[in-house]
């Protein structure tokens, strides 16, 4: 098995809404803003190639959507997921599966291009994996999220044939929906086995930002890989309060922080970060003021 990072650029979100309640005077010390209190955050993916298969993880926020759309998150940097596919020698065609932690547009931008007017699936040999709660919530969503949940990125990836569900098809409850699932528990809990997609591969649950938010896990090189998607955005937000607005159930979240992070930190596990603009991984470390990041470093020096 290989692991690679794959770039897919920079974009900007408001930096009070990344740390959630966290005042400015304390987070803009971690990451500092620009004049419009705009924060730059990468929108980095995994790929996992393992024999004949392909798989990425996430894919970006794509470049369909038009220039005013594009124009509020400052979108910015060289890299683009064509391009960092072809530097290691591939292209969408070989991707054999997509793991879509969740349906954000940030996320999940990249699953559909538009050609000759129409929307088709950007990765055209490819199964596209999500989990059916998380499905049903983001196309039916809330009023709060559903600025974040774009029809154009969704439905025709379901349109096209080539999506799959990670698990059996369960309905939306009030007992199942959001925080319930995993609030009691505190924790995201392995108990997706990803082996449809990869023997050995598992996916976590987390709740607290989203309905049944999906993140990998795997072994690599002798140490335990977790991609931590929207958990942790960023070395910055391992202070457990440090929760960002945007998520749906701030509570369950910090929940799940500290209870994932008490995992980590005992068990040396290498996580891999989505949006910190500058740390590719990191291994916690349990310090006087808590769990905090220790050294970050780059996937390829693993």
């Amino acid at each position: 098995m290989r692991l690679h990072t794959i770039n897919t650029g920079f974009f900007k979100l408001d930096g009070g809404a990344m740390f959630g309640v966290v005042p400015k005077s304390l987070w803009s010390k971690v990451h500092a803003p620009d004049e419009d209190n705009l924060c730059t955050w990468a929108m980095r993916c995994l790929l996992i190639e393992d024999g004949d298969k392909l798989i990425l993880v996430d894919n970006g926020i794509g470049d369909k959507q038009d220039a005013k759309f594009l124009g509020h998150y400052k979108l910015h940097g060289d890299d683009t997921l064509n391009k960092s596919l072809a530097a290691l020698g591939f292209h969408r065609n070989d991707i054999t599966d997509v793991v879509l932690t969740h349906l954000h547009f940030d996320h999940c931008g990249g699953s559909i291009v538009r050609e000759g007017g129409k929307l088709i699936p950007a990765f055209a040999n490819a199964q596209y994996w999500s989990h059916s709660r998380h499905w049903k919530w983001a196309t039916e969503p809330n009023d709060r999220e559903k600025a974040s949940f774009l029809k154009e990125n969704i439905l025709p990836i379901q349109e096209s044939g080539q999506l799959r569900f990670v698990d059996a098809a369960e309905p939306l409850t009030a007992t199942n929906a959001g925080h319930a699932n995993s609030g009691q528990a505190g924790q995201p809990v392995s108990a997706l086995p990803g082996d449809s997609i990869l023997p050995g591969l598992s996916l976590r649950l987390a709740e607290g930002h989203t309905a049944a938010m999906m993140l990998p896990q795997l072994s690599y090189k002798g140490k335990t890989l977790v991609f931590m998607a929207d958990l942790l955005p960023s070395t910055g937000h391992f202070p457990i309060p440090w929760v960002m607005a945007y998520d749906m159930f701030p509570l369950t979240s910090l929940l799940e922080k500290r209870s994932f992070l008490q995992e980590a930190a005992a068990n040396g596990y290498v996580l891999f970060f989505e949006h910190d603009p500058i740390n590719e991984c990191c291994i916690p470390e349990l310090t006087e003021k808590g769990i905090r990041p220790g050294k970050g470093f780059r996937l390829a020096e693993l």
